[in-house]
């Protein structure tokens, strides 16, 4: 394993670090959490910016139109836009790390001629249309039907949590076309044009008050079967390569918020007089919890480093993604419960206070531990393909 940054790799910081310290002062302010139409010009005019200046899609092959950057640069690039707080990729999330890459691997010429300049542009925003309200963490259970008729599917069916579904023009959309296989056997890919007749979006409040999340109803809706990704049937191995990208890149950006989240709260408890005098910070017990918790944030970084080592050496760190996922979801709700502690009776307004931010952070990192796989999942995961173990008795 070789973590040493090479002199092209530190170049690649340095001219970024650059670009970003002219680029982030004259961008504009950020729309209000819930106003998701002004957001999607917002994350896309941030995309646009990146595509004009040849960081779009650092992750993806040259000759798909992305930087082709090696996995220790496209980390450094995680890194420096986190550390500068750089907008995320927002209403682009699912378009730049789901779709486009699932399309790179597995979809036709003309479907990526026709989806990938667009997304790296911030032309296109994509959801994700997998889970359903009655299919659970048991996405392989899920009852959408689609039927072929001619050169087109009929899609019936329900969709919830889709991410994004309110501002997308395309959905990732899992289906099954087979009812009589077994059910990991009988799902299909679709390319969903979110402006096709018999879709309903309904969107969901979440707790934190945004609406980035909908159901998706899905009435008699026509599908072109050129929009099928992959073989009819074999939707479940292309949703495997979809998750792979997921479970591998989502969390970098929020390994470096951890840390300044830790950072932030320190601050706060070094001048929050305690009951007993002096400051919160005089504590030896909280102190040890930020101890702990800084290495766990620590180990983390070392974790995707060496994944990154491995990839760069052609390796596939496949458990290191479910390790990582697991590890560091659950921390950051450690993380998100030692600054409420600490912010005290402040913990309690995601608006008005010194702090709010880290509270709204606090109640939105609740997800974490369900969203891309649960902690359960993961569990499993490791358990059976990793470690070996026999899977759980079917109790009847």
């Amino acid at each position: 394993m070789d973590l040493r940054l090479t002199p092209s790799e530190v170049a690649f910081r340095d001219r970024l670090r650059s670009w970003l310290a002219d680029v982030l002062p004259a961008l504009p302010g950020k729309p209000d959490r819930d106003d998701w139409p002004a957001r999607r010009v917002y994350d896309t005019a941030w995309q646009k910016t990146l595509f004009d200046a040849g960081y779009a899609g650092v992750d993806w092959p040259a000759e798909h139109g992305g930087l082709g950057a090696s996995p220790t640069e496209q980390l450094i690039f995680l890194e420096e836009t986190a550390r500068a707080r750089a907008p995320y990729v927002g209403a682009n999330f699912v378009g730049l790390l789901h779709a486009g890459p699932t399309l790179i691997v597995e979809g036709t010429e003309e479907q990526r001629a026709r989806h990938l300049p667009r997304i790296l542009r911030g032309e296109e925003v994509w959801c994700q249309g997998f889970s359903e309200p009655d299919a659970g963490s048991d996405l392989a259970s899920l009852r959408t039907t689609a039927v072929r008729d001619g050169d087109h599917y009929v899609v019936n069916g329900r969709k919830v949590w889709t991410s994004h579904a309110e501002v997308a023009d395309h959905c990732e959309l899992l289906v099954r076309t087979d009812p009589d296989a077994p059910k990991h056997k009988g799902i299909t890919w679709l390319i969903l044009p979110m402006d096709t007749p018999g879709v309903q979006v309904r969107p969901l409040r979440t707790v934190v008050g945004s609406s980035e999340f909908s159901e998706l109803i899905l009435d008699d809706v026509r599908v072109p079967v050129a929009n099928r990704v992959g073989a009819e049937n074999d939707g479940w191995r292309v949703a495997m390569v979809t998750f792979s990208f997921e479970r591998g890149t989502a969390f970098i950006s929020d390994v470096i918020e951890s840390r300044n989240l830790l950072e932030e709260t320190v601050a706060i408890a070094r001048k929050t007089p305690a009951p007993g005098g002096g400051t919160l910070w005089d504590d030896a017990a909280l102190r040890r919890d930020v101890g702990r918790l800084a290495a766990e944030v620590g180990g983390l970084w070392s974790l995707i480093r060496k994944n990154v080592s491995e990839a760069q050496a052609g390796m596939i760190p496949v458990q290191g993604a479910s390790v990582f996922k697991l590890k560091f979801t659950e921390s950051r709700q450690r993380i998100g419960d030692l600054a409420s502690h600490v912010l005290g009776r402040a913990a309690l307004a995601m608006s008005g206070l010194p702090g709010a931010h880290m509270v709204e952070d606090r109640v939105n990192t609740l997800s974490f531990t369900i969203a891309a796989g649960t902690s359960q999942i993961q569990k499993n995961i490791l358990a059976e393909r990793v470690l070996g173990l026999p899977k759980e008795p079917r109790w009847t």
